[in-house]
């Protein structure tokens, strides 16, 4: 089911919206103030003539009252652009004109990501280039894959793995895991296609993503491992960025699994000294460096409860200078998760506020967002009810 208000909230919602008195409002629907408040307080179930009667009164459809709507239907967080599915899916009109070249296709593979990585309508603008580039990258692959020219063909293999890594990022987003599983099983066929030992380290990185988010924490550690070990023959500064990256994997893995401890020790020992090590990077777009380990410290500390200590780390952090939108986003995220632990709501509004501002369309698809802000229509004090009243609005859960 998708995430939405209950019944009683919604009530509330719409009588406080068109300013109307509780017990006004009671009395022409023929049930007593006292059962009103139970109702908007989640104690009572209303019967179907008083739903109908409260729906009248406050001049809506019973459907605005109602919370049971399927999450293929809320057209909100499963939704990945029809184009996109189609290119992916090889739907698409045939090509078979001549294949744009590995230099144009770099140049438009690294112009999206760094759309993905920095613009606060990122879906919107995807969905207006991914399908086209899709198309224009997978015909190229086909037209080179028996090409002689192993220069070109090993090209062209480094880009299409570079715009799957992309698509991971995107359908994973798009609460799409089925799809960015096959985009990041595509991304290591075309790395090890290319026989490029940084972008194989890449696809395993992305890879161990997909499985986090399926619940596959274990799988999600070994992948990452294995990364790290292949990386071992390798000294330069990229590959050293890389490992870094898969060790978050692992300490993320750790961290899904409760195991605080080994998570915290993973961090200290094995991610912060190469996150020293090479600084701030984003090789192949991983974002890794001390200040991501920093983001992934307070993360454990949130998800372990201890709140104070993850602010506590939180304060210490700047993330203005990071190139991804996402991390910025996950951190303040992570940051309102705990003010909402401590129920310090005013914290909690601030934050989600911010989110709005900085990245409206993450916030829209984010359920752990939209968690919090009904939880704040429960408990918050009615001098910030008009702010929480625009996140519902804007998060659609109504």
């Amino acid at each position: 089911m998708a995430v939405t208000l209950p019944i009683g909230e919604r009530v509330r919602y719409w009588r406080e919206k068109k300013q109307r008195k509780q017990a006004a409002v009671a009395g022409l629907c023929g049930i007593t103030e006292e059962y009103l408040s139970q109702i908007e307080r989640g104690l009572k179930i209303p019967s179907l003539p008083v739903l109908h009667a409260l729906a009248a009164e406050l001049g809506v459809p019973v459907s605005a009252l109602l919370d049971e709507v399927p999450r293929e239907s809320s057209g909100k967080r499963s939704i990945i652009a029809q184009d996109v599915t189609r290119a992916l899916m090889g739907y698409g009109p045939p090509r078979s004109s001549p294949p744009v070249s590995p230099t144009v296709l770099r140049e438009r593979v690294e112009s999206a990501w760094r759309m993905w990585q920095t613009s606060p309508t990122r879906f919107t603008d995807a969905a207006a280039v991914l399908p086209s580039l899709i198309a224009d990258t997978e015909h190229a692959v086909r037209i080179h894959r028996t090409s002689a020219d192993s220069a070109s063909r090993r090209d062209i293999f480094r880009v299409g793995a570079d715009l799957y890594f992309l698509l991971r990022s995107y359908c994973r987003r798009a609460d799409r895991v089925d799809l960015s599983l096959m985009v990041a099983d595509r991304g290591l066929r075309a790395a090890e296609d290319a026989d490029d030992p940084i972008r194989i380290a890449a696809a395993q990185w992305n890879l161990g993503h997909v499985l986090l988010a399926d619940g596959e924490h274990e799988g999600a550690e070994q992948i990452a491992c294995l990364g790290i070990e292949q990386l071992r023959t390798s000294q330069n500064g990229e590959a050293a960025a890389l490992a870094g990256a898969l060790e978050l994997v692992a300490v993320v893995a750790d961290a899904r699994r409760k195991k605080w401890g080994s998570a915290r020790q993973r961090l200290r020992d094995k991610a912060a000294p190469r996150a020293r090590q090479v600084g701030e990077e984003n090789s192949m777009w991983t974002v890794f460096g001390p200040t991501n380990v920093e983001l992934h410290s307070v993360s454990i500390e949130m998800e372990a409860g201890e709140a104070v200590e993850a602010l506590r780390v939180a304060d210490q952090i700047d993330t203005s200078h990071l190139p991804s939108l996402e991390r910025r986003f996950t951190f303040l995220l992570d940051v309102a998760r705990c003010y909402d632990l401590r129920r310090e709501d005013a914290a909690v509004l601030v934050h989600l506020l911010d989110l709005l501002q900085i990245a409206p369309e993450d916030l829209a698809r984010s359920s752990l967002a939209q968690d919090m802000v009904i939880r704040l229509r429960r408990r918050v004090r009615p001098i910030y009810r008009r702010q929480v009243d625009v996140l519902t609005e804007r998060l659609e859960l109504l």
